[in-house]
């Protein structure tokens, strides 16, 4: 289809696209419909397929072009869209769908003209990203960090055994419960209830926070309490309010820790044979995950002074698109909707707080696209290469097995991650960056700083 199109820039990374479909390929179109239903109608009095087109039109006029119209504007957008020629920063975003501005009319006599506005690719101009002096925080490995990874080996390991009937529940006993969370007037059941939930008192793994209720109870006990639930809590229904729960013990188990010595490092892993040998293992890979975030803090630190020199206006469904992805990420984790979810975002400031930090990730983002376009950096066949050598390495498996999970898709996302790797080590080279405030192991790891 022969389309004629203009682009016109509006404000907040919006652009209207105004089309213009000569009449000649209206009537086209709109002629090709016609045939389709004059082959495939069936009217009272008319044969299958024997529906002239006089009738056909007389009866559906309204509706015929209605249709019609719709078919046209999806084939140009389709045609300008898919067009090669068409620029990037002017194709709309996935996330984004052409709003149709007023309310064209098809007329067979003269040309369709029809507008529509959408989202596009922020236009980033990159300022000052050379010679900017950077602190990042910095954090070292002790032997409480070890201490602990020692701790949560043998919790691991441990051997879980029945506890006597007559034994009050302790923190640290792994207990399975059945609980009901009632409706506001106490006396009825809400749908939050559950059977066999198994989880270790005091672990932090109870979402609902029952552990200093339930600690002193005994195996096949019932007890009834209230609940005082804080402002932000994740189920949105509960935020804020006091409930009455009951919650019966219905299985009641304590861990046997075993010995830190040399037994538990060959039960770990046969290729240790001392002690000292797993708490050298362990040591290694609090490095390599040290080193790892270690990278992550430098680039977020030098990301931010960049950011003061590259104003971007972030398009709303970019945002929206960010966020929902968090939300459903955090659904999943909690194992709840998306819808609660939101709900609960929207409570306080904590929607805010989800939108600003979308918006600075999408900032960062931005501006990593745009050096790597703008640098030319590209991920050659010899870097893939070189990849999957590293990968091979780390997971003690064959390059050629490695291989074989890679469709071409994956190897398009290995190749992103190539070229985001070359640029961030061409953004630490041509800046100045040196350890400023050192922080604990275990904050610095979780930190999103």
């Amino acid at each position: 289809m022969a389309v004629n199109k203009e682009i016109k820039r509006l404000d907040k990374s919006n652009v209207q696209l105004n089309v213009t479909v000569p009449k000649e390929d209206v009537i086209l179109q709109y002629n090709e419909m016609i045939r389709e239903y004059t082959k495939n109608m069936q009217l009272p009095g008319f044969r299958k397929g024997k529906v002239p087109r006089e009738v056909l039109e007389r009866k559906f006029a309204d509706a015929l072009k209605g249709e019609a119209m719709g078919r046209i504007l999806e084939s140009a957008l389709q045609d300008i869209f898919k067009s090669e020629s068409l620029p990037r920063n002017e194709k709309p975003l996935p996330y984004s769908t052409p709003e149709l501005q007023g309310e064209p009319k098809l007329d067979l006599d003269n040309d369709l003209e029809f507008s529509v506005i959408y989202d596009v690719l922020p236009d980033v101009k990159i300022g000052q990203w050379k010679g900017l002096k950077v602190e990042y925080p910095y954090a070292e490995i002790d032997k409480k960090d070890i201490e602990k990874e020692l701790e949560e080996i043998r919790d691991r390991n441990a051997i879980v055994m029945d506890r006597d009937d007559s034994a009050s529940a302790i923190k640290g006993d792994v207990v399975t419960i059945d609980y009901i969370i009632f409706n506001e007037d106490g006396q009825t059941p809400s749908s939050i209830q559950r059977k066999d939930f198994a989880f270790t008192l005091g672990a932090n793994t109870n979402v609902y926070q029952f552990d200093d209720d339930i600690t002193g109870m005994k195996k096949g006990e019932t007890k009834d309490f209230s609940k005082k639930f804080a402002d932000d809590f994740f189920e949105p229904t509960l935020a804020g309010q006091t409930r009455k729960v009951q919650v019966t013990l219905a299985l009641l188990k304590e861990k046997k820790l075993p010995d830190l010595d040399d037994d538990l490092a060959q039960d770990v892993d046969e290729k240790f044979k001392t002690l000292d040998d797993l708490k050298n293992s362990i040591r290694e890979k609090l490095e390599k995950q040290l080193e790892h975030r270690l990278r992550e803090r430098k680039l977020n630190e030098l990301l931010k002074k960049i950011m003061e020199n590259t104003p971007v206006t972030i398009p709303e469904s970019m945002i929206k698109a960010e966020l929902e992805g968090r939300w459903r990420r955090l659904a999943r984790y909690y194992n709840t909707s998306m819808e609660s979810i939101q709900q609960m975002m929207a409570i306080g400031e904590k929607d805010s707080e989800w939108r600003s930090s979308a918006e600075k990730a999408l900032h960062s983002r931005l501006i990593i696209e745009t050096l790597i376009e703008e640098q030319k950096i590209e991920a050659t066949d010899e870097d893939v290469e070189k990849e999957f050598e590293s990968i091979a390495s780390a997971n003690g498996a064959a390059i050629d097995e490695i291989k074989k999970h890679y469709n071409e898709d994956a190897v398009f996302y290995l190749k992103e991650d190539i070229r985001e790797k070359k640029i961030t080590d061409m953004l630490f080279t041509e800046n100045n960056l040196k350890p400023g405030k050192k922080e604990n192991y275990l904050d610095y790891m979780t930190d999103n700083g």
